[in-house]
C-alpha cells in the first residue's frame, strides 16, 4: 500500500479528534456556496455521504437552518479500520436571509452529495416602472 505523507493534513485530523465530530449542540460548519441566478438565489452545500433523510432544512421568519448528519458506514464484525479521515457526525449551517426574498417558495435538490436550495426573490422585491399622472389638478386644502 502507498502511502503519501502531509503534515498539515495530519495536523487537521488530530485537531478533529481532539474536538470530536459534530453533536446536535454542537455542529460542526459545513461549506457552501451563495450566488444569484436570475430572479432567484442558489445556495449550495457539501454534504457528500449523507443521505437525504439525515438532512434537515428550517425556515422561521427569515433564518435559514440547515442540518446534517453523517453517520458511520456498517462495516463487518471483521473489518479492522485503517485509516480515517472522512468526519462523521453533525455538520449545519444558519443564513440570514434578506426580506426581499420568497421563503414560501424555497425548492431543494440533493444530488451527488450536494444539497441545493433555489430562493425566489419576492415580487414585490423586483424592480417595476411607477407611471406618472399628468394633467391631474392639485387640490388645496381649507380648513
Amino acid at each position: 500500500m502507498l502511502m503519501r505523507t502531509d503534515p498539515f493534513r495530519e495536523l487537521d485530523r488530530l485537531a478533529q479528534q481532539l474536538v470530536g465530530p459534530g453533536t446536535w449542540s454542537k455542529p460542526s460548519v459545513m461549506p457552501m456556496d451563495a450566488y444569484r441566478e436570475g430572479d432567484e438565489y442558489v445556495v449550495a452545500f457539501d454534504v457528500p455521504g449523507v443521505t437525504a433523510d439525515a438532512i434537515d432544512i428550517d425556515v422561521e421568519r427569515n433564518m435559514l437552518t440547515v442540518r446534517a448528519e453523517r453517520r458511520p458506514v456498517a462495516k463487518a464484525d471483521d473489518a479492522q479500520m485503517e485509516l480515517s479521515e472522512r468526519p462523521l457526525g453533525v455538520f449545519s449551517r444558519q443564513i440570514v436571509l434578506a426580506d426581499t426574498l420568497d421563503t414560501e417558495h424555497i425548492k431543494a435538490d440533493y444530488d451527488a452529495g450536494v444539497l441545493t436550495l433555489r430562493i425566489p426573490i419576492a415580487e414585490r422585491a423586483k424592480p417595476r416602472k411607477i407611471s406618472i399622472g399628468v394633467g391631474t389638478g392639485h387640490k388645496e386644502i381649507s380648513g
